[in-house]
């Protein structure tokens, strides 16, 4: 009889504040006539929250990366037709990237890590 190994990820907690700053969020200070900013806003964002989150323990295993996050990086990738290694370098340099995917302020450090097409995983 052979046993099942079971990897869990915790799910991660829900960011609480929207503020970048006292006056602005990262969305005051984007032109929201851009394509993504408004993808960003028409994109049902619990739907993945609700329909994933059952795929993870609330209280058990290493915290994950937010669902949105990680959607958002995928829609990315093909839209722009990117690899793991792209996406995840242009989303460091793009406020619009980091916007689709969630954040409330500008962040300088990437996302997640992402694994090369050698199975190591690059920073």
């Amino acid at each position: 009889m052979q046993k099942k190994l079971h990897f869990y990820s915790m799910l991660s907690k829900k960011k609480l504040s929207h503020q970048l700053d006292m006056f602005n969020t990262l969305g005051d200070l984007l032109n929201q006539s851009h394509p993504l900013y408004k993808l960003a806003n028409k994109i049902n964002w619990s739907l993945f929250d609700t329909e994933f989150s059952k795929h993870y323990c609330k209280d058990n295993g290493a915290p994950a990366k937010p669902i949105r996050l990680m959607v958002s990086l995928l829609i990315l990738k093909h839209l722009r037709n990117l690899s793991d290694e792209s996406v995840v370098e242009h989303w460091i340099e793009n406020m619009y990237y980091q916007y689709f995917s969630g954040e409330f302020k500008i962040s300088v450090s990437p996302p997640c890590v992402s694994i090369n097409r050698v199975g190591c995983i690059s920073a």
